[in-house]
């Protein structure tokens, strides 16, 4: 064993008693007769050999570290987490470990967490981008990093994205509420800085046209937050017969409040975002579904396109939308 206590590929081959070129065949894969290969295998398993990956990464011609980097918005959101298990589930096919992060919405965490990615030398980058300019991101891009961005537009141009359409999702919610009689109807989004945000926003102007001002609700990040503005809303006369919710914690914070309220049976409500036990509530929460795992699927095989030398143009990719009519969203107005 070494002095530092760590298994080398010369302690390998000492206890298999093999050249250490033979324990460096096996180790990277080179075809090797079975029965040496047993044995180099069985020194490293009783030794606790790893490869080192980073020194071997450097001694490639092509530099790979066989790693990608993933900045999510929150891994702790359901849809962070569905996103990066799917990013995860093609790495894996392929040897690829993700490397993930959370923004928090941040733009100094986002530069942060992609400055150590770099460091780190990631192969390439897939990345939920806050929206704000950085730095970091073009840097990286002009090194010729692939970059993928995911559910939201990529703020540096020429970059690859894949994105849900947010604001047909949202313009055909309020369409199937025109359709039950809505017309006096609430909204509920978050930061104007993002691009989901202002994509569903666009789509609620789109199909609800003029509406009350006290009515949208913009820049509510929290569930706290949107348990506040909705109970705010309803306050005040007149109050809306309908609300959409634009994220899926504002869609908890929201029900929240008219639970408090006692609304939830009277006032129609549609989320975006699906979230667990949405269908167990009373009435079960109507959505606009996008598919996470889908996006991250999608993300992960375009970076892997690029990693595989696909020198084509930028593609943006949008995923449609679904609407899951639960029983919240299907409550027709008073008198209907």
């Amino acid at each position: 064993m070494s002095d530092r206590g760590r298994a080398t590929m010369k302690d390998v081959a000492a206890l298999a008693g093999v050249g250490l070129a033979t324990v460096s065949r096996v180790i990277n894969g080179v075809p090797v007769d079975p029965h040496l290969t047993g044995r180099v295998l069985d020194a490293a398993r009783q030794l606790g050999y790893r490869k080192d990956t980073a020194a071997t990464s450097l001694r490639r011609a092509d530099r790979r570290t066989n790693t990608i980097g993933l900045v999510l918005q929150d891994v702790a959101n359901p849809f962070s987490s569905a996103l990066h298990r799917a990013v995860e589930d093609v790495g894996v096919q392929r040897g690829l470990l993700v490397l993930a992060g959370s923004s928090d919405e941040e733009p100094d965490r986002e530069r942060e967490l992609l400055g150590v990615l770099r460091t780190r030398r990631v192969d390439g980058l897939i990345v939920v981008p806050t929206g704000a300019p950085d730095g970091e991101l073009a840097a990286a891009h002009r090194d010729g990093t692939p970059i993928v961005c995911v559910d939201r537009a990529s703020p540096v141009p020429g970059l690859d994205t894949v994105t849900a359409d947010n604001r047909g999702g949202v313009a055909g919610a309020v369409r199937a509420l025109h359709d039950l009689g809505h017309r006096d109807i609430g909204f509920v989004a978050d930061h104007s800085s993002l691009w989901t945000a202002r994509e569903r926003h666009a789509g609620f102007v789109q199909a609800a046209g003029a509406t009350r001002p006290a009515w949208v609700r913009r820049d509510v990040h929290t569930a706290e937050a949107a348990r506040q503005a909705v109970t705010e809303m309803f306050a005040a006369a007149p109050a809306p017969t309908a609300l959409v919710t634009a994220q899926n914690w504002l869609t908890v914070g929201a029900r929240r409040a008219l639970v408090e309220l006692g609304l939830h049976r009277t006032v129609a409500h549609v989320g975006f975002d699906d979230f667990p036990l949405a269908d167990m509530l009373d009435p079960p929460v109507s959505v606009i579904a996008q598919d996470p795992a889908e996006l991250g699927r999608r993300a992960a095989l375009l970076l892997l396109s690029r990693l595989d030398g696909d020198t084509g143009p930028a593609a943006a990719v949008t995923l449609p939308t679904r609407y899951i009519a639960r029983g919240s969203g299907e409550i027709p107005p008073p008198g209907r």
